[in-house]
């Protein structure tokens, strides 16, 4: 009689958890907010909790009270099923930091190239003799009007490298 009244009391426990679960969610579902989703006139995303008057492409999207999307099926941030995840703007992010990173190293080979190019103006403009090494060790000793060729070629270089 006991293992009676006790299986009477959980079916009953269990009934009443199941109706304030079931409440539950129908609260849950009616506090859905909704979202547009536009494009302005300058071409920038815009959302609102109103409808957009001029607004190019405008797209409704339902939030329920937890933040996910009340479309089921769809995963967390994406307003069209077909839409890809962030992994392409993820991609984009990387290629910029990369172009990024190429133009600083390109900026870091300039300022070399740069102080290299001064270098070797002040060397050009010292008073003494000035020699260059063959591609077999033999200094060659330059006149005064190769120095001078060279002095004017290392400043146009100096005028490219060095703004």
């Amino acid at each position: 009689m006991a293992a009676v009244s006790m299986m009477n009391y959980v079916t009953k426990l269990f009934m009443l958890l199941m109706a304030i679960s079931m409440w539950a969610l129908s609260i849950n579902a009616s506090h859905a907010v909704e979202v547009y989703k536009s494009i302005g006139s300058y071409g920038e995303v815009k959302y609102s909790q109103h409808p957009p008057k001029n607004g190019k492409s405008i797209e409704t999207i339902e939030f329920r009270s937890d933040g996910r999307q009340n479309t089921p099926g769809q995963l967390d941030g994406k307003t069209d099923a077909n839409q890809t995840d962030n992994s392409q703007s993820a991609e984009q992010q990387r290629v910029a930091q990369l172009e990024a990173r190429i133009k600083d190293q390109e900026a870091q080979a300039n300022a070399q190239r740069c102080q290299t190019l001064r270098n070797n103006l002040t060397n050009l403009n010292a008073n003494g003799p000035i020699y260059e090494t063959d591609a077999s060790g033999k200094r060659e000793y330059l006149d005064s009007r190769q120095i001078e060729l060279k002095r004017e070629r290392v400043q146009q270089a100096i005028g490219q490298y060095c703004s």
